[in-house]
């Protein structure tokens, strides 16, 4: 190790298990052992994540329930619950209440074993997870704004229709059946494993698990893993008792749940180790780096496993240690990748955000542009809308967090006012997408598209060999990562330098089409 580098930290011990806690553990041993999810379940493959594992110094090991073939581990749970119904049960049929893994897990054991499924679903379920519920012959009830709502709802069908319901998680047949994942981990694994990692909605799945790795290996920790706006385990846990959260968020919603189940909080409490809470960024980040590995795109629950133990690590400072995370769902809706693709870089800590003040004078905008210097431009923003100072909108790639707190100060020490918007929500999510507008200061503005190769550099050398004759009155540029980049540009022109204008469109070597007459511009920025 160099003089002077910090060792790493010793990663925290696994909570000594209490009688009660082995008591629970051994009972759930013995219906994890004779569960009946293989019927329709595959033990799924336990998978290095080599990329990941290189660059957090730790192996990462994924198990990777997303394979399953309704694409989530729900399938285990639901087919050994109604495996154990009797035949008059069957006959009557099942109803049960999802967000849309557990709903397919219920119709594919349904379908399986010819009876009649119900399925209630928050009216918010992405609708790649209600076709496929459809398309395995489950009637599918839209109701309420989360799995607690469709819950509800589902339980007043069940009383009225005499069905048999089917809990997505507080059920010991449905805890059981998603505790075979546990087992297959240690079956599969059977060297050094410090931790395991699971995402928590309702608590079955991290129930199950826990439950049989601590019956079988109580030194391996288990760890509950929750996004900051749907962490109702944690929040019980630290109460004491069952917490109802008022409202849910509903990125991750495969764990949007505002009530852990009884049993499975009696569970966890006992037997999970820690509990690790990420943010939206984080969670896309993870996502980004699972296909990075398998090319294979999750839902974000389905990688909060891969979240937690980024978070874990950098909090800790651990380095060769062992840990798996259940990728737990593929059920992702396309529209949702280009949020993900975005927000990812925020959670890598990829891309800073800036507000740069700078004097609205010939030759300011270029000295800023010099100012960035090499670092990859991701995005420019910029509309004249005052005679003294213009307010530019900047985003640039950083390695680390601490990197957009530097290049805050320099452009500080630099002579331009600058805010650093980086972990703004606000700024994240619309500002940068509302930058512009009409300015009474855009006299004689002519508009631009233009195209560039995109490479590093390529950006400003393009600012570059813009004239400084003309004042450039709009700029918008983001980094889309295809081939070319595209700039709209506003620039001044008086009528009277046209033929010289004309001239100098010609000398550039980039292709153009120019906007000025389009109705979208006149309307919106003219």
């Amino acid at each position: 190790m160099p003089a002077g580098a910090a060792a790493p930290k010793s990663a925290p011990a696994a909570r000594t298990l209490s009688t009660r806690g082995a008591r629970v553990a051994a009972e759930y041993l013995r219906k994890i052992l004779s569960a009946r999810v293989y019927d329709v379940a595959t033990e799924s493959a336990l998978q290095p994540a080599r990329n990941l594992s290189k660059r957090l110094g730790n192996h990462v090991l994924l198990k990777r329930e997303d394979q399953q073939a309704v694409f989530s581990f729900k399938l285990r749970g639901a087919y050994n619950k109604m495996a154990h119904l009797s035949a008059e049960q069957l006959r009557q049929g099942v109803i049960c209440a999802s967000a849309g893994n557990h709903a397919q897990g219920v119709a594919l054991a349904a379908r399986r074993l010819g009876c009649r499924a119900v399925i209630v679903m928050p009216v918010t379920t992405p609708r790649v997870k209600v076709d496929a519920v459809q398309a395995l012959g489950g009637a599918v009830v839209l109701h309420g704004d989360s799995y607690s709502d469709a819950y509800v709802h589902a339980v007043e069908l069940q009383k009225a229709e005499q069905l048999t319901f089917v809990h997505p998680f507080d059920d010991p047949d449905v805890i059981a059946g998603q505790g075979t994942v546990g087992m297959e981990i240690l079956r599969q694994h059977q060297g050094p494993l410090d931790a395991v990692f699971v995402a928590i909605g309702g608590g079955g799945l991290i129930s199950g698990v826990a439950a049989y790795i601590k019956a079988v290996r109580p030194e391996v920790r288990v760890i509950g893993v929750q996004t900051v706006d749907s962490d109702a385990m944690l929040r019980s846990v630290k109460a004491g008792k069952r917490v109802q959260l008022h409202d849910v968020g509903l990125f991750a919603d495969g764990t949007a749940v505002k009530l852990v189940g009884e049993e499975t909080f009696r569970v966890a409490r006992l037997l999970v180790d820690d509990y690790v809470v990420v943010d939206t960024d984080e969670v896309c980040a993870a996502i980004k780096d699972i296909f990075q590995d398998t090319r294979s795109v999750m839902e974000p629950s389905g990688a909060l496993g891969v979240a937690g133990i980024k978070q874990y690590v950098a909090q800790h400072k651990l380095k060769g240690q062992t840990y798996v995370a259940v990728t737990c769902g593929a059920n992702m809706n396309f529209d949702r990748l280009r949020f993900v693709a975005e927000r990812a870089e925020y959670g890598e800590h990829r891309e800073a955000l800036f507000a740069v003040t700078i004097p609205e004078e010939r030759g300011s905008f270029k000295r800023f542009c010099e100012l960035i210097g090499p670092r990859s431009v991701t995005e420019f923003n910029y509309r004249i809308s005052d005679a003294r100072l213009a307010h530019v909108f900047v985003g640039l790639t950083i390695s680390r967090r601490d990197e957009a707190e530097r290049i805050e100060r320099h452009f500080v020490r630099q002579g331009f006012a600058t805010v650093n918007l980086t972990d703004d929500e606000l700024a994240k999510q619309h500002i940068r997408h509302l930058v512009g507008g009409h300015s009474e200061l855009a006299a004689d503005e002519r508009l631009f598209r233009f195209e560039f190769p995109e490479r590093p550099g390529a950006l400003m050398r393009f600012l570059a060999a813009l004239h400084p004759s003309w004042n450039i009155s709009l700029f918008h540029y983001r980094n889309q990562g295809a081939d070319h980049g595209r700039i709209l540009v506003g620039i001044q022109v008086p009528a009277s330098d046209g033929p010289a204008f004309t001239r100098f469109l010609k000398s550039l070597d980039y292709p153009h089409v120019e906007e000025t007459q389009n109705p979208v511009y006149r309307l919106f920025l003219r």
